[in-house]
This record gives structure tokens, sequence and C-alpha cells, in this order.
């Protein structure tokens, strides 16, 4: 009763103030309409294989591209401060590259699940509760609405163009371009792998059914803590946010 559930709900949640933190973390099964504007509520649903088909032949692409630069031998690390003990860069060196983007995005992905994605906003700020429904809290909301699974490549684009371009600051431009193309196909494996999570099948015993079963207390039991990575638990173990273990395995 909290809200008007007829009536697009973007706009209704940051009334909410103190009762939003209890309200986005009682799921509900129902589909969430977000905006007044059919453009504006089609712009933020997508269907899962749709990160697979726009981003995909990017990675490929941009991968050919990075391969192809590094063979030409002209890229050199610290080329910028000195040139006699510079080294170069060969193309034998792009797997370790892009692998390096892979690991790195894992990393970006739990630090923006964890400190963006779950922060509490103020009771008292209606633009940051808003912030939070539009970004994760209606997912947390409405877990099974299949169409906000994965981002939508048209914000996707502005997030991903942003990293495009601190890669390119903070790296020379082919090797920047090889650590960013990795972390883009870590991100398709994430956005996947998010979606199967929720309704994929996996064998018992096997890693991800692990991962799934992990995720689903995230959901239900614990959602302030753990399965901040989506495609792997491996950040919890130093960052300490694993799901009480004890619970964890009692129940498996």
């Amino acid at each position: 009763d909290l809200v008007d559930w007829q009536k697009p709900l973007l706009w209704q949640v940051g009334y909410l103030g103190e009762k939003y933190d209890e309200w986005v973390h009682q799921p509900v099964d129902r589909p969430i309409r977000l905006f007044h504007s059919d453009i504006l509520e089609s712009l933020s649903k997508t269907a899962w294989y749709m990160v697979f088909l726009v981003w995909t032949p990017v990675v490929l692409y941009l991968s050919w591209v990075s391969y192809i630069s590094l063979a030409q031998g002209n890229t050199r690390l610290f080329s910028s401060f000195t040139t006699e003990y510079s080294i170069p860069i060969h193309k034998y060196c792009f797997p370790f590259l892009f692998l390096l983007g892979m690991f790195l995005w894992s990393l970006i992905e739990y630090l923006i699940h964890r400190f963006v994605f779950h922060m509490k906003p103020p009771a008292s700020n209606y633009y940051l509760i808003t912030l939070h429904f539009l970004l994760h809290g209606q997912h947390h909301k409405s877990p099974f609405d299949s169409s906000r699974l994965v981002f939508p490549p048209v914000p996707a684009s502005l997030v991903i163009g942003f990293f495009y371009g601190v890669s390119q600051l903070l790296l020379p431009k082919v090797l920047g371009l090889s650590v960013f193309v990795g972390g883009l196909c870590g991100y398709v494996v994430y956005d996947m792998m998010h979606y199967y999570l929720h309704y994929g099948s996996p064998k018992k015993g096997t890693y991800l059914y692990g991962l799934k079963a992990y995720h689903v207390k995230h959901h239900f039991e614990h959602q302030k803590s753990g399965s901040f990575g989506i495609s792997t638990r491996f950040w919890d173990h130093p960052f300490r946010t694993l799901i009480p273990e004890e619970t964890f395995e009692k129940e498996n």
C-alpha cells in the first residue's frame, strides 16, 4: 500500500523516506514500470541475448585491432618517461592483457555492486532514493523481471564509453585498448551469468550451482552482504563480505 502499482514507481519511491530501505528489500514477483514515457520505459528494458548480440562483435573487432596493432612492434611501456629503458610489448602479450582486463572488471563489478548499487540512500534525500531504485533497487524489488536482468545497450554504451576513456588516459593507446576489450568481455560474461543465475538450472554440485545458490541467498536472505561479485565470489574473501558460511553450508 506504500506505492500505487498502477503508476510508474520511479517518481514514487523517493517519498517513502525511512520506509524505503525495508520496502525495497521485500521482493515481489511482478513487473515494474519505471517511467511515464513509453520510449524511456523501452530503453530501460532488454532481452538477455541483446547484450551478447551487441557487444560480442565489438569484443571480437577490438581484439583483432589490438592484436594487429601490437604485431606492428611499435608499442612500448614507459616510453613517455624514458626511451632507453622503455619495455617493448609484443603481440604475444595480448592474451595476458586481455585476461588482466577481465580480472580488473571482476574487481570493478564488485566495487560498483557493493558501494553504488547497495548504497543506503539517506531517508531524507528524495533524489538519492530515486537514483538507487533506478540503478539497482528495482532489481531487488522485482528479481524475476526478466526484462531488467541485464544492462540495456543504450545506457550501457555510456558507461562503457567512460571506461574506454579512462583506459586511454591511464595506459598507452594500444595497451589501454587491449585491457579495455578484456574488461568488456568480462562485462558480457557477467551479464550473461547474472541472467543464468536467475533463470538457469545448473546441475547440483557444479560451480554455477554454487553461484546460483549464493546469489539467491543474496536476494532473499542477505541483501546487504555477499554476492557483490556476480560472476565470482573471489572478491568477497579479501573484502570479508562472504555470506556466513555456516548457514550457507548447512542449507546446502
